[in-house]
């Protein structure tokens, strides 16, 4: 355990003694429970009894045992899902919603992303829950809000990029071949959600503080991928401009995107002029860098086909490690569009410990993606692998509301558990 550097004391987790309730599934949630859990949380996965979280079933790829057959684990599940505990619990029965309400009442946080009033039929919802508990803070996250003319729709990532003006930037030109609209490749506007969901529970907790009161927080992933446009929506807001696609051009800054080498491609981020002149230099062509049309990004941007055509004629002529080799040398910002196995496999990234083994009781270890939180006297532990659905429901009732042996036994044969 870290210590104080001032007074030697041991400091423990970030959010140690933090009770969250985690009634959500898929990512968006999960991953908000999971970033919690990770600073130290207690974090319980309520799950429907036999099915669970709907991405155990989303395989394959399956985690692989120490033989290297697939278990029943999907590789999905595990991605947002560890330093929880699973609790297997009914609430279509009114003995599930009791002690769902019942674990509520002793949680910080609730986390569930239900369809608006869709825990209101079992007493569940936002209201109901901090009725029993006025600290609880109570987080839904739903595709568009909990008002709104679009508040009772589903909300899905895919519909959300598009509908959130994403797909409308992300993409080749349209006219060029490939080109038309583009969603990116993970499930981002979840993902942003679920950072964004985690940031809002620890405020809310931090302002509870003072309060003595907890709060509901309404998030919606329409409202997080607007958000997440950043400068393309300040283009439009503050300067008119209708953001197009642009493959990987970078709309404010020239050159900012991608571009062939001899043995393959390099990315180029070059973001000011005097970047652009060493990399004029290293590419045999100082005098563009004094050239009126590219000496400054305004003009470089207004000039940009030109500039780009006359730099791929020159890249094309090196092999792309040769290329990064010599610009790195003068400070000139670029690196290789690697797979993801060459992530995995990049010296930087295994000394950043970014793919970590957890143990598994099915497949021996599990692999998964490391927390990029590094905090010096609280860091980041992994206590648990991505549980088992039900695996810790006697263990939480006991250990959370006291329950005997006998009460979990009535439980099971009421189908509550």
């Amino acid at each position: 355990m870290a210590a104080d550097k001032e007074t030697g004391a041991p400091r423990g987790a970030a959010l140690a003694g933090v009770k969250v309730l985690d009634l959500s599934r898929v990512l968006a949630g999960p991953l908000a429970g999971q970033v919690l859990g990770d600073l130290g949380a207690d974090v319980i996965k309520v799950e429907r009894p036999e099915q669970g979280d709907d991405t155990r079933a989303w395989g394959p790829p399956y985690l692989k045992d120490e033989e290297g057959t697939d278990t029943d684990v999907a590789a999905y599940f595990l991605c947002a899902n560890r330093n929880k505990r699973s609790v297997a619990i009914d609430i279509a029965r009114p003995e599930g919603q009791a002690l769902v309400r019942k674990l509520a009442m002793r949680a910080d946080v609730v986390l569930e992303n239900f369809k608006v009033g869709g825990l209101a039929q079992y007493g569940l919802d936002a209201a109901s829950l901090m009725a029993l508990n006025p600290r609880l803070v109570y987080c839904s996250i739903t595709g568009f809000g909990q008002d709104g003319p679009y508040a009772a729709r589903a909300g899905y990532d895919f519909l959300i990029q598009g509908m959130g003006g994403l797909m409308s930037v992300t993409g080749a030109p349209d006219g060029e071949p490939g080109g038309g609209p583009q969603k990116v490749g993970v499930a981002l506007t979840d993902v942003m959600t679920g950072l964004y969901a985690a940031i809002a529970v620890q405020a809310a907790l931090l302002e509870r503080t003072r309060s003595g009161l907890g709060q509901h927080i309404d998030l919606a992933l329409l409202d997080v991928q607007i958000a997440g446009l950043a400068n393309q929506a300040s283009n439009y807001l503050a300067g008119g401009v209708l953001p197009r696609r642009m493959g990987n051009s970078h709309p404010n800054i020239v050159p900012y995107q991608d571009f062939p080498t001899a043995d393959g491609d390099m990315i180029l981020a070059i973001g000011n002029d005097g970047q652009f002149a060493r990399f004029c230099g290293v590419a045999g062509h100082p005098e563009w860098a004094t050239d009126e049309r590219f000496a400054t990004n305004p003009r470089r941007v207004a000039h940009r086909a030109e500039l780009i055509r006359m730099m791929r004629q020159a890249t094309i002529l090196r092999g792309t490690a040769e290329w990064i080799a010599a610009l790195e040398s003068a400070g000139v910002p670029c690196g290789p569009i690697n797979r993801i196995d060459q992530v995995f496999d990049d010296p930087h990234v295994r000394a950043r410990g970014m793919r970590i083994e957890v143990p598994h009781p099915e497949a021996g270890v599990a692999p998964l993606v490391a927390s990029p939180m590094r905090l010096s006297a609280s860091p980041v532990r992994y206590r648990m692998p991505p549980p088992a659905l039900g695996e810790h429901t006697d263990q939480v009732l006991a250990e959370w509301l006291d329950m005997d042996a006998d009460q979990l036994h009535q439980l099971y044969l009421n189908a509550a558990i």
